[in-house]
Formats: structure tokens, sequence, C-alpha cells
């Protein structure tokens, strides 16, 4: 009896296997949600663990990305970058949880903000969103107060990174509701940081160096790649910028080997900001230039 049943099944087997995959059962796996961790804290303790153990037990199938843990220590200049340059390349719904919080403990806010790329921000509001908000907008901010999100044990006053964003980041992660972490704030209250927006008129361009681009020392500028354009330069042109003491003339190419070994150039960054650089060298190092520094670029006559 068995045999002759298991006869009567192979043809039914063989459809199945030769139906096309649109006609066979689909299933689609569950999602696994998106956490991006940064922070100053380095890797030299436990900190990064602790923080991450407090996210998986809030939420134990979480995706943890780590941003990096190398920022500059209490750079919230470096850091607003680093986010600003990061989120794009995350979907909607990912949580970016950054702890560079040098005001730890004080008044300062905690928040969370979603972005209209719809992405939340979990961190202290000390200027930290200054570029998502300029290149992203801002959909709604809420402060953090709801202590059922915290961690159980007292607050530290000096690792919310632990006791608050953590946890808090785990919660939205998860999929509950990121209006239930506390009140509304207005976007516009947000804390920014002190840096000039980019002026433009009819005599040329005035910027800002934001950053340095770590041990290679590129300059990093707050001109866009359309800001720039607008000069009317284009690649091969040589321009002369005006920094603040001192006066650099140099060509505009698309990359570094585009100029002679150890030779000033500028060019557009792969964030689409126009930069400074030296090939092979630093130029930070050799024209003494931190930021932030303003400069000025004049229209190609």
């Amino acid at each position: 009896m068995t045999n002759r049943r298991s006869a009567r099944l192979w043809p039914v087997l063989l459809l199945c296997c030769l139906l096309p995959p649109s006609f066979r059962a689909q299933t689609t796996p569950a999602r696994q949600p998106i956490l991006v961790f940064m922070t100053d804290f380095g890797q030299a303790d436990d900190s990064v663990a602790i923080c991450k153990g407090v996210m998986l037990s809030v939420a134990p199938n979480l995706r943890i990305v780590d941003l990096t843990h190398e920022v500059t220590p209490y750079s919230i200049a470096d850091a607003a970058r680093f986010l600003a340059g990061a989120a794009p390349y995350y979907p909607a719904g990912t949580v970016i949880v950054a702890v560079i919080d040098p005001g730890v403990g004080s008044s300062r806010k905690a928040i969370v903000a979603k972005s209209k790329r719809g992405q939340y921000f979990v961190l202290p509001d000390n200027g930290l969103l200054t570029f998502v908000q300029d290149s992203d907008g801002i959909e709604g901010v809420h402060e953090i107060t709801n202590t059922q999100w915290m961690i159980e044990s007292p607050l530290s006053s000096t690792f919310h990174g632990r006791d608050i964003f953590s946890p808090v980041g785990a919660h939205l992660a998860r999929g509950d509701n990121w209006e239930e972490v506390g009140p509304p704030l207005k976007a516009a209250d947000l804390v920014r940081l002190p840096i000039r927006p980019v002026r433009l008129d009819a005599q040329g361009l005035t910027g800002e160096v934001i950053a340095v681009d770590g041990p290679f020392g590129s300059l990093i500028t707050n001109v866009s790649r359309d800001q720039f354009s607008a000069l009317g330069y284009r690649q091969g042109d040589t321009i002369t910028i005006n920094f603040t003491g001192r006066t650099l003339t140099m060509p505009f190419v698309k990359t570094f080997s585009d100029v002679s070994l150890n030779q000033p150039l500028a060019y557009i960054d792969s964030r689409g900001r126009l930069g400074f650089a030296i090939n092979q060298g630093s130029f930070a190092k050799r024209y003494n230039i931190a930021p932030p520094m303003s400069f000025g670029i004049s229209r190609k006559s």
C-alpha cells in the first residue's frame, strides 16, 4: 500500500520541481535590524563591548555595524562629518548611535532624531547632527526621558553610552515606537556646530576648512562640488586660494597623481566636497593649516 501511494506522488513531486520559481512558495527572510555604532571610546578597554552587550540584551538578533570607535576624542566636528558621510549608504530604518559626548552628565539633552531619509539618530544634542541636518533634513526630534528604555540599574553620570544611548538604540532597532522615547522637540532648536555657511557672490566664494583627512593631511572643506563649479573653473585650470595669512596657487585636477610628487592640488573628494592635498604628502603639515580656517577663491576671469 505504501509503495503504491509513493508511486502516485512521484509525478506530483516531479511537476513541482519543474515549475518556475514564480509558482513555488516564496519565503521572505525576517528582517535583521541594523544598528550603526560610532564612539570616541577607542578599543583599549571594555567600553564598546559593554555597550554592545546592552544592545544585544534588548534586541538579540541585532546586527551591529561599527562605523568607527577611533573618532578624535571629544571631536564633535569629526564625528558629525562621519555621520553625514556614512548615512547615505544605509537603508531607511537604520538606527545610528553616536556617542561623542564631552558634555556627558551635564544639562545637554539626549535625543532621537529621525531624518527625512527615514533613519534614526540616537545621540547627545551637541552639534553631531549639523551636517546630516543640512544634507538630509530632520523630520522630527524627541528628547530621551523614558526611563523604561534605559538601563535598569542606577544611571551613571559619566557613561550614558551604556545607560541611555545603547538601550534606546536597540529598542528602536527592534521596532519599538520612537515617539515613546520622550517628548517632541523642535528641529530648529538643535545645537549646531559654529561653522559658517559657504558664501557665494559676484566676486567669488568664501568657505571653511572643516577637517583634516586623518594621517594623509588633506584638507576637507564645506564647499560642495556645485558651489565650486559656480566659479567657472574646469579640471586643468590653475586656482588661487587665499587662506588666512597665506595665498597659494595650485591646479584643479581629478586625482592626486595628476600632479608631480609632493606638489599641491585642489580636487573634489569622494564625498563631493572641494579638497586640498599634496600628492603623497601632508597639506596640513606643510602649510601649517588646521581647522577651522576660512579661505576665499575668486571667480575665474
